[in-house]
């Protein structure tokens, strides 16, 4: 089943570039702003929509389980970047020919 709540943007996007931005246009469903109908010789031919409504990513409640290890290194990461400073680093330069 296809949603388009009220408010959601809708472009129509040629085949040629669908196929080359597909990731790009999936994000901008997934955040359930906007439908994109693709269109081949400027004729419609499929719809790139989100399935359900969204309240944005986090309508993607259960995608994880709460105790997923993901959520513990994640933690970790956060706590170990606040410990240190940011350092300028100078590179060496090439020897002149």
């Amino acid at each position: 089943m296809i949603f388009k709540g009220p408010g959601m943007k809708n472009t129509n996007v040629s085949v040629v570039k669908a196929k080359r931005e597909f990731s790009e246009l999936l994000g901008r469903v997934a955040v359930g702003k906007e439908t994109f109908t693709i269109t081949r010789h400027g004729k419609p031919v499929a719809v790139l929509a989100p399935t359900a409504p969204a309240e944005g990513l986090q309508a993607l409640k259960g995608w994880l389980d709460n105790d997923d290890p993901f959520f513990r290194d994640i933690q970790h990461i956060i706590r170990e970047r606040k410990k240190h400073k940011a350092r300028w680093v100078r590179l060496a330069r090439s020897p002149s020919p």
